[in-house]
């Protein structure tokens, strides 16, 4: 004979339910028997199938040990590699510096591991995320990175702060700060540049013009040069707007495409300074700024997050990109 001490989780479940789950290898129709012949009791009783357990209810089975051997559940994510380079975290968000090459979210053709993927297998393995129980939030990422660019993802562990953050986001309370290299030097060490871009689903792309469109949204990105070295600029970017590659896409359209980008600058040029395969591409920094109410993440109101160790800062300044 076993007992089990039903917990503040599993509180609420239906008896059947709760058997079930947790000792997936008694067969349904052996688990109903037991019911009815009280080999399985609630507080040393007989209880219906229907029966919800209450917090400290004590669950008595009379059944062989067979039933018991622990079994493994089998999730998607803990297919996710454990490499995670966390920036910050707390009881509500997580913030993690996503390399490239990983998605940020599961697509057709990668679905295991991804940036989303990792942070539920890390917050799985440290207990704070149960997928099992019916009422776990589900970790959600607020804002996604491109595949070849690295930085600052934030994740929310539960569905308020997801809410908040959200809110934050679209109400531009929240600053991301990127770094890259451009081609070139830019005509003005600082600026709004403003314009229109319009996306091609089918190639992938977005194009970026100065006359307003049909099918264009308009775009806003804020930048001031950092450092000039070699033919290449150092930039520090603010977006204002949140469109898709438009760093990438707008600075192509000054004439100034960053470093190692095929597909908004092109080979030759590229090929001038190395052979690059990614573009020099960090979202680098992270700003909380609210102008109202953040509820119960108000102490994160003028904080500032930063990645030291981007990869391609140290070699610009000493020259040897």
């Amino acid at each position: 004979m076993k007992e089990y001490v039903i917990n503040k989780n599993d509180s609420g479940q239906r008896l059947d339910k709760y058997i079930t789950k947790s000792f997936p290898l008694i067969p349904p129709s052996l688990m109903y028997k037991y019911i009815r012949n009280k080999r399985i009791k609630v507080n040393g009783k007989r209880c219906e199938i229907s029966y919800r357990l209450n917090e400290n209810d004590v669950v008595s089975l009379y059944i062989n040990d067979e039933f018991f051997e622990p079994t493994k559940p089998k999730y998607d994510f803990m297919g996710a590699g454990k490499n995670l380079n966390i920036v910050y975290e707390d009881e509500n968000i997580i913030l993690i510096d996503k390399p490239s090459g990983l998605l940020s979210h599961p697509d057709e053709d990668n679905y295991t591991d991804t940036a989303i993927t990792r942070v539920k297998r890390y917050l799985y393995e440290k207990g704070e995320y149960d997928p099992d129980n019916e009422t776990s939030f589900a970790p959600a990422l607020v804002n996604r990175i491109d595949r070849n660019t690295s930085g600052i993802i934030i994740g929310a562990k539960n569905a308020e702060a997801l809410r908040i953050l959200n809110e934050k986001l679209k109400n531009r309370e929240l600053h991301k700060l990127y770094l890259c290299v451009v081609i070139g030097k830019l005509k003005n060490n600082s600026g709004l540049i403003e314009g229109y871009l319009e996306k091609n689903e089918k190639q992938n792309r977005v194009y970026v013009s100065d006359k307003i469109g049909n099918n264009t949204k308009h775009i806003a990105t804020k930048y001031k040069v950092l450092g000039y070295q070699n033919g290449l600029s150092l930039v520090e970017v603010e977006l204002l707007t949140g469109r898709t590659h438009q760093i990438r896409a707008h600075f192509s359209h000054l004439g100034n495409p960053l470093l190692g980008d095929g597909k908004y600058g092109t080979n030759a040029r590229n090929k001038q300074f190395g052979n690059y395969k990614k573009q020099f591409l960090y979202s680098y920094k992270l700003a909380f700024d609210f102008k109202t109410d953040a509820g119960l993440l108000q102490y994160l109101d003028k904080k500032e997050f930063e990645v030291q160790n981007v990869w391609f800062k140290k070699a610009f300044y000493e020259g040897t990109i």
